[in-house]
């Protein structure tokens, strides 16, 4: 009982953190503009861009084309906060996926 009421806790905060991480931590923005230089407005979204439409689509489709990662992995490193929030997404969703690994097994 104390197994499984262990393993849900860890889920339900790691999932919580994920959460955070993917939707609310602010990132560099990294999309193009029409100069050809880096946006320089911040995203409160790790998934999706800033407050212009272009952006968010842009870095949506930089998430889903394997030939724009290295594009998106450059701004997930751009300075120590980005870096940060994404090593701590990256280790909240691993977490999450441990919590579900240990519940299936119990």
């Amino acid at each position: 009982m104390t197994h499984t009421l262990t393993c849900v806790l860890i889920l339900i905060f790691a999932a919580g953190a994920l959460g955070y991480f993917l939707l609310q931590a602010p990132v560099w923005r990294g999309a193009m503009t029409r100069d050809e230089l880096m946006c320089r407005n911040n995203s409160t979204w790790l998934l999706l861009g800033c407050h212009l439409r272009e952006h968010k689509w842009q870095k949506l489709r930089m998430t889903f084309v394997p030939r724009k990662w290295h594009d998106l992995n450059r701004g997930l490193w751009a300075s120590p906060r980005e870096g940060v929030n994404t090593v701590s997404g990256l280790a909240s969703g691993v977490v999450a996926v441990a919590a579900v690994i240990g519940l299936a097994l119990h």
